[in-house]
């Protein structure tokens, strides 16, 4: 187990001779008859499975976890395996549940070992973080930037740099949720500066960050670019890999190639399929749909989009769907059906209560207004 964690720290959670590790482990502690062993072992296998992005065997170890856990402490890990697995899961609600009650058991002090044991990580700065990314998706972008926020400022009060890595790549994340990609770079850049000094794996492919950034701002070509380069690569492999499809589909569809960015958004969905990591699916049927527009295949591109609309409400994920809403309105716009935009968008929008300055509200404001 200390070997499997070194190999985290230093290689990421898609290491797979962590992975190998944590089997050796889960074997040796079933021979001894050590339950807590055992469940230390489990969380290892599951994190492993976290990293690569296999969420089907994320549920079932998770499970597990659940079933092993004996004290407040182990509760707390299955919480944080469940956190992450739901989230991953696109089980949004069931998501920000399981950090609540992470974050009711958790204690800074009490739990400072837990860092040194469990994934390498802080599972109070995981709550936060996790619980923000849901906040946001959840549609309430200002209470999931204000828990980013705080992840960040944990993981800088309790000192630990693996811990504070993971955090600020997700706060750069969050940039690009909000349309600030310049801020996105910083983070980004801080969070690589640090893993460096302190020689530690990424947890999330920087060039999929990197990538949305300069596609943000306008550089498509050197966004695919680059893009293309983090999917190539192991850490792009793993956890987020329908993540960078999406990003990929998205830069392609902006700069006109609609082919190509079909291409990606479909690879992102057969992704999805094979390991059960459905955090982007509804982006990915929106990019789908938005490609077919695009080579002007109209009846399925309609379909797609509303596939999209139809996996965002059942994920209960209102971010994405306002921009499924906006994009279909727009092309319904585009169409003459102006009357059939602004209903389907005015619903939408009007839901929201915070997050006016996102890019994505500004977006579907300014829509409206042109639709009246």
């Amino acid at each position: 187990m200390a070997r499997g964690l070194a190999l985290f720290t230093s290689g990421g959670y898609s290491s797979a001779a962590a992975a190998d590790a944590y089997v050796r482990a889960s074997e040796l502690a079933e021979q001894r008859g050590d339950p807590h062993q055992l469940f230390m072992a489990v969380y290892g296998l599951w994190q492993s499975a976290n990293g690569a992005g296999r969420t089907l065997d994320c549920r079932r170890l998770s499970n597990r976890l659940q079933q092993l856990a004996g004290d407040d402490e182990e509760r707390l890990q299955a919480h944080h395996s469940a956190w992450a697995t739901c989230l991953f899961a696109g089980e949004l609600a069931a998501a920000r549940e399981h950090c609540e009650a992470g974050n009711r058991l958790y204690d800074p002090e009490r739990h400072r070992s837990h860092r040194l044991i469990y994934g390498g990580h802080d599972p109070g700065v995981c709550a936060r973080k996790v619980s923000g990314r849901v906040h946001w998706l959840l549609g309430y972008p200002e209470k999931g930037l204000e828990l980013a926020n705080e992840s960040v400022a944990l993981a800088e009060r309790i000192a630990h740099p693996f811990t504070l890595v993971d955090a600020l790549l997700n706060n750069a994340l969050f940039c690009l949720d909000y349309g600030a990609p310049e801020a996105a770079l910083q983070q980004l850049g801080a969070a690589e500066a640090l893993a460096a000094e302190q020689r530690l794996g990424l947890t999330m492919e920087p060039r999929f960050l990197r990538g949305a950034a300069l596609s943000a701002q306008g550089a498509y070509e050197e966004a695919i670019a680059c893009l293309r380069a983090g999917l190539a690569d192991r850490l792009g492999a793993a956890r987020s890999r329908s993540h960078g499809f999406a990003i990929l589909a998205e830069a392609l569809a902006r700069q006109g190639q609609h082919s190509a960015a079909l291409a990606a958004a479909r690879e992102g969905l057969r992704n999805q399929e094979q390991t059960g990591h459905r955090r982007w699916e509804a982006e990915l049927r929106r990019l789908e749909g938005i490609s077919l527009f695009g080579l002007n295949q109209l009846e399925d591109g309609e379909s797609a989009l509303e596939q999209a609309l139809l996996t965002a409400r059942r994920q209960q994920a209102r971010a994405y769907e306002l921009r499924a809403a906006t994009s279909l309105a727009q092309l319904w716009g585009r169409q003459g059906r102006r009357g059939e935009a602004r209903d389907l968008l005015a619903p939408v929008y009007g839901w929201f209560t915070e997050g006016f300055g996102t890019a994505d509200l500004k977006e579907a404001k300014a829509l409206l207004d042109e639709l009246a």
